[in-house]
């Protein structure tokens, strides 16, 4: 997709402070200092848009960008990060909790992991999670240009494998600094946008049938 568009549009902690209306959600979620920021930047054709820093922990909030007014990333605050205060950690979960279950505009989540690394626990636990609530998970196996190309099956597999992943989600190969994969994940994002809203539309019509 070409992005004409892009802004932080809204910051939030609670429900009351997400969006109005009807534009669609995909939620980006991650092990801090994988490159969530790095990834949104290059996404939208930005070098600073979504700030990348040395510090991982700095997301505290939900950050919803909005993409040429049609679609919004959100930026969740990343997992695993120990040097946080456990009571931080708790709160963020319990902020992203919220939104996962009460967010009737979120589509689909895309779930970054280097594809260096097999997945840690917390990714596993986020997976698992995600797929407990029923939410499309659009894997994005990042920093591919640090390992030989040849070896990128070999490393997804793996990363399949270990999350036991659901046959329904699509893991992609990607890198944010040569931009590999990026049409290829925006096609998904689009495709569950609108799969989900027509799926939406086809249930609204239903139930008005039985009434």
């Amino acid at each position: 997709m070409k992005v004409t568009k892009a802004e932080l549009d809204t910051v939030a902690v609670k429900p009351e402070g997400y969006p109005k209306g009807p534009i669609p959600e995909i939620a980006l979620a991650g092990r801090s200092n994988v490159g969530k920021s790095s990834f949104i930047n290059k996404m939208i054709n930005r070098k600073s848009l979504a700030r990348t820093s040395q510090k991982p922990g700095k997301t505290q909030t939900l950050n919803f960008y909005l993409i040429n007014e049609m679609i919004y990333f959100v930026d969740v605050p990343g997992y695993g990060f120990a040097k946080v205060p456990k009571t931080e950690r708790e709160a963020w979960g319990r902020m992203i909790e919220t939104y996962i279950q009460q967010s009737s505009k979120l589509k689909a989540v895309v779930q970054i992991i280097d594809i260096r690394h097999e997945p840690s626990k917390d990714d596993k636990m986020m997976y698992s999670w995600l797929k407990h609530y029923g939410i499309p998970v659009i894997l994005v196996a990042t920093k591919c240009d640090k390992i030989p190309k040849g070896k990128w099956q070999k490393h997804t597999s793996a990363i399949s494998k270990s999350l036991g992943k659901d046959p329904n989600d699509s893991i992609y190969v990607f890198s944010s600094e040569t931009a590999y994969g990026k049409d290829q994940i925006w096609g998904a994002i689009l495709d569950y946008s609108k799969r989900k809203r027509e799926i939406e539309e086809i249930e609204q019509v239903d139930e008005l049938d039985i009434e």
